[in-house]
């Protein structure tokens, strides 16, 4: 068990206090969002809040490692892993992407990142709830490619990382350090075409490529 969890007491309305800090921090941020306004919404009082999250930052996690969870399950559900490497790199480029610039998305990287000094955990529990469990669908899905011969790789791990980071080429970085404010859909669309197009350049087999054209 984690310092965190350590420090959390769940209860006959634990379910009902993170939906409503869902619905808070969703339209106001981390920063934003009061316990007040969160107990509100949860229709619980403050120390039946604080009972179960004595501190604002244990909850905001629990909400964004659901998050998390529920978008690495939309996304592994996104992989068919009978069909061809394009195909499924740029379903589950899409699904990533579409995460990442959510504002959800964006402020638990941030709030992550601020906070890593004070409460290193909260990260780790953030890449455990959603890109680690991702990240295995994604080597376990390149191993099958492998053995179509659609791909040729070695090091499962390495190609896996490099795609995710494919993705987040150009905007993410402009995003996270306010240059932009949002992504159009041809953006993302470009960008993910250009993933694909260089993952596959990189590890793609041609004869595979012209059995699926």
């Amino acid at each position: 068990m984690t310092t965190a969890q350590a420090q959390i007491r769940k209860g006959r309305k634990f379910d009902q206090v993170v939906d409503g800090a869902r619905e808070v921090f969703l339209r106001d941020g981390f920063e934003g969002a009061s316990v007040d306004d969160i107990a509100r919404a949860a229709g619980v009082s403050k120390a039946t809040l604080y009972s179960y999250f004595p501190d604002k930052r244990l909850l905001f996690m629990e909400v964004a490692t659901r998050q998390c969870e529920e978008q690495a399950r939309t996304s592994i559900e996104s992989i068919d892993s009978s069909r061809p490497p394009q195909e499924v790199l740029s379903r589950v480029a899409h699904q990533f992407l579409g995460f990442i610039y959510s504002d959800m998305g964006q402020r638990i990287f941030r709030i992550c990142v601020a906070e890593a000094d004070r409460f290193p955990q909260l990260g780790q529990e953030f890449y455990h709830s959603g890109p680690m469990i991702m990240r295995a669908a994604m080597v376990d899905y390149l191993h099958q490619a492998v053995d179509r011969n659609e791909l040729r790789i070695n090091d499962f791990d390495l190609a896996a990382d490099q795609f995710a980071e494919l993705c987040k080429a150009d905007l993410w970085p402009k995003l996270v350090f306010g240059i932009i404010r949002s992504v159009s859909e041809d953006e993302k669309a470009r960008v993910i075409d250009g993933a694909v197009t260089t993952f596959m350049s990189r590890y793609g087999v041609a004869d595979a490529a012209l059995s699926t054209a």
